[in-house]
């Protein structure tokens, strides 16, 4: 048997005059075909309905902005993450004061028995010894305590803020319209939420402890050298010069180079998501190669992203350490020759090198905060642009309910409506005008390109018109409230796409509270039962990965019975383009036919079959109404649809 023709053919443009598209006029129901007078179908040819493309509006760009703008969004970023711990974080912080004191009196401890203790004891009074040897003690018991106090609380603050960074950006990722979704890869969401938030993860949770104990160290250290010797402190003081020159180049630098290492990482996840989503494609067209090579490319820039930026920390931490050696050297130089002189005690020079060895060690510590922060700092930056990323049908600060006494609902209207996918691109609908009345199911036709598929997705507020208004009952859809909309208005989408889990629970999408009762309920009204108890489990049979494991009517059966569930006032009803055997594509249209009843639809129509049992047809090309009526009236006149459906009942025999 012959396909029959669809929609997709090239629709003339009629030699007479347009008719008036208002949409105000409802023929009565004696003109609407029913199925049964439908001949059955043979493998439809996908029309794909696909509308020009546009360039990025609402995504962000990686870099957007200024860096030092960046800079301060995402340090307002980690301010608000860290906002709700603050008295966690206070005592956090106090317990790793507590900590540090503790080992920051040890030195001095030895120092007091090396000078006093030891000499004492030798003459035969161990006290001085003793205290100093319990003091010691004491110091390391309360460090550890201390420093379990810290590890606990920390812990506990650190998974709080990754938990709330992750939720943030899941549900502003669910947030944002269908218009940022189809610019920004996936890929990229993915990275925002694994690759990003795992950098932040490892500074909260491996580098927060190090820069804090680095700088009560240094601090601390630095007041006590001063305060044990002051011309050797002078000779650790200018060592301090070089070492702010290193860290200020390594900061820069570390910072261009992790924002690199983070720029690949993202381009990696989205090549290999990309790849792994087309693997039938890529198989059957045995394009591995190229897929390899592709991917090979973006490694190796990672790795080399990544050498340089290990590079860099390891310029930084090899300078570092020389510089401590060599003041470490002279210290030791002129201590031991002011000992020898008299001028200075051997346990005050022990505990200067005591503390000094300490000095430098935070110092290292500090590279890897830097390394880590740099990383992270890059991964909050891309954070905070997706964060900030407004919608393009933003919420109304004040919505507008539908009205309650409303006596016919669900009438749909366009006025004067213009659409264009982005500033500067051409116009896809032009000055629409179309009533759809309560009840009425209206088939929307046309070539490709003709804006079939954009009535769909502004009737659904997945954009907002350019110029005009799309309105429901009477009100303005950018004035109502997103859950009553969705409440009131559903879209089927061609793709039938299921979730993974149970058949039931793919149904129950439309109503998550929804009984098992309700769900078997919806089923029978559609028709589905039949062809769902077919399945192994039934309505509890897994239907893993985007439902792989059913068939393509079975999945249209459970997208529509999902539909019938939610109980709409507007249906629209992207029709989906896939082949289906005669049996199942009659079932289908039952169900279609159950779902219609008595509820406004616009179907996006691929099948003269669905067409056919319209109550009205428009017919569209280049964003403008060419007819407007019903199918068997359009049929038997000269316009473009006669032709459409003479093509049709040919092709049929």
């Amino acid at each position: 048997m012959t396909a029959e023709p669809t929609t997709g053919a090239t629709v003339p443009e009629p030699t007479g005059p347009r008719p008036t598209a208002g949409g105000t006029v409802s023929e009565p129901r004696p003109d609407r075909a029913s199925p049964a007078r439908v001949p059955p179908l043979a493998k439809p040819r996908a029309d794909p309905a696909t509308e020009p493309g546009w360039e990025a509006v609402d995504a962000p760009a990686d870099h957007p902005e200024p860096p030092k703008e960046q800079a301060r969004r995402s340090r307002r970023l980690l301010y608000s993450l860290l906002r709700p711990w603050v008295w966690p974080s206070s005592a956090a912080l106090v317990a790793l004061l507590v900590e540090n004191l503790a080992q920051l009196a040890g030195p001095l401890l030895i120092a007091r028995a090396i000078d006093h203790g030891v000499p004492r004891a030798t003459a035969g009074d161990a006290t001085p010894l003793t205290l100093c040897v319990v003091g010691l003690i004491g110091c390391g018991v309360l460090s550890a305590a201390a420093r379990y106090g810290f590890f606990r609380l920390s812990a506990s603050v650190g998974q709080s803020l990754l938990l709330d960074l992750r939720t943030r950006i899941f549900r502003h990722s669910q947030r944002l319209p269908v218009a940022f979704h189809e610019n920004y890869t996936s890929g990229r969401v993915i990275s925002r939420l694994t690759s990003d938030v795992d950098a932040v993860r490892d500074l909260v949770e491996a580098s927060l402890d190090g820069l804090l104990t680095s700088v009560i160290t240094v601090t601390g250290i630095t007041v006590l050298l001063l305060w044990l010797d002051l011309p050797l402190a002078l000779i650790v003081l200018a060592s301090i010069a070089p070492l702010l020159m290193m860290t200020r180049w390594f900061r820069r630098r570390s910072r261009q180079a992790y924002g690199q290492a983070r720029d690949t990482v993202a381009n990696i996840i989205v090549r290999f998501g990309e790849t792994m989503n087309a693997i039938r494609a890529v198989q059957a067209f045995r394009a591995e190669r190229t897929k390899h090579s592709a991917m090979n490319r973006l490694n190796e820039a990672f790795r080399d992203a990544h050498t340089e930026a290990l590079g860099v920390v390891a310029r930084y931490t090899a300078g570092v350490r020389l510089t401590g050696n060599i003041a470490l050297a002279l210290v030791l130089a002129l201590g031991g020759w002011r000992v020898a002189e008299g001028d200075l005690q051997l346990g005050v020079l022990a505990a200067f090198l005591l503390y000094l060895r300490r000095f430098y060690d935070p110092l290292d510590e500090l590279a890897t905060f830097t390394n880590l922060y740099a990383a992270a700092a890059s991964a909050l930056e891309k954070i905070s642009d997706f964060l900030v990323t407004p919608s393009s049908v933003p919420e109304p600060a004040v919505p507008v309910p539908l009205p309650p006494d409303r006596p016919h609902r669900g009438t749909l209207r366009f006025r004067s409506v213009d659409f264009r996918y982005g500033p500067g691109s051409p116009l896809i609908l032009e000055g629409l005008d179309l009533t759809v009345p309560a009840g009425q199911t209206v088939a929307v036709v046309g070539a490709t390109g003709a804006g079939k598929s954009t009535v769909g997705k502004l009737a659904a507020r997945f954009y907002d018109p350019s110029g005009g208004a799309v309105l429901l009952d009477g009100v303005d859809l950018r004035e109502l409230a997103d859950g009553e909309l969705r409440r009131e208005l559903v879209l089927v989408t061609q793709e039938n796409f299921l979730f993974s889990g149970t058949v039931a629970e793919n149904i129950a999408v439309a109503r998550p509270g929804a009984t098992g009762a309700d769900i078997r309920a919806a089923a029978e009204a559609t028709g589905a039962a039949s062809l769902l108890s077919t399945l192994p489990e039934g309505y509890d049979t897994e239907v893993r990965k985007r439902g792989n494991r059913l068939s393509a009517g079975q999945r249209q059966m459970v997208a529509l019975t999902r539909a019938f569930l939610a109980d709409p006032a507007v249906l629209l009803l992207d029709e989906a383009t896939s082949s289906l055997d005669i049996p199942t594509e009659r079932a289908v249209q039952r169900a279609m036919a159950a779902v219609l009843a008595d509820r406004t639809a616009v179907i996006i129509a691929h099948r003269l079959s669905t067409v056919l049992a319209a109550d009205r047809v428009l017919v569209l090309a280049k964003g403008r109404i060419l007819e407007d009526g019903p199918p068997l009236r359009l049929a038997e006149s000269d316009g473009p649809f006669a032709k459409l459906y003479e093509r049709w009942t040919t092709s049929m025999g």
